[in-house]
């Protein structure tokens, strides 16, 4: 590991108030500091959710995962998602920490670092420690800069294959 990353944040056990320690990480770590991309400023909207940043929820948590089809008929006629809030993520929350040293040290030879046009045209910047399978991206705004979208634990193979894709579709 390299030795800038900082340790893992301990979330094997989830009491009620480890939602406020990871808060406390992201001010700390990334709200209340300024981190650039290389030369790049790196922000993020304010918007809050539940009490927080927006930004803080896709940082800790996933999205909720739609039903399958053919478990529908399981669900109240109305529910459309298993779950109808975004649930914490250990993998993700105890890698919060790592946002802004991976985004600080992209030029180490430890981490990818590549431009991709997605499909809705917009180019995103993805940063990926990938030895640690944990990946950082981010919105290229036409001025340089580069809003924060989210970041994650790779934990599926296909994902990696998709990142690897990325990479080699990357237009810098």
């Amino acid at each position: 590991m390299p030795d800038w990353l900082p340790d893992l944040i301990p979330v094997n056990s989830w009491p009620d108030f480890m939602y406020d320690v990871l808060y406390k990480v992201f001010c700390k770590d990334i709200r209340d500091v300024v981190f650039r991309y290389f030369d790049h400023e790196v922000w993020f909207y304010r918007d809050r959710e539940d009490g927080k940043e927006a930004i803080f929820w896709h940082l800790t948590s996933k999205k909720p995962k739609p039903i399958p089809r053919r478990k529908k008929k399981f669900y109240p006629p109305d529910q459309t998602h298993v779950s109808p809030e975004r649930l914490p993520d250990l993998p993700r929350c105890a890698r919060l920490r790592w946002v802004r040293p991976i985004t600080e040290h992209a030029d180490d030879p430890s981490i990818q670092c590549w431009d991709y046009l997605e499909s809705n045209r917009k180019v995103h910047t993805y940063v990926w420690l990938k030895d640690h399978d944990f990946v950082v991206i981010f919105q290229r705004i036409d001025n340089g800069s580069r809003r924060l979208i989210t970041s994650f634990y790779i934990d599926y193979e296909n994902k990696r294959i998709d990142l690897e894709e990325k990479y080699m579709n990357r237009i810098t």
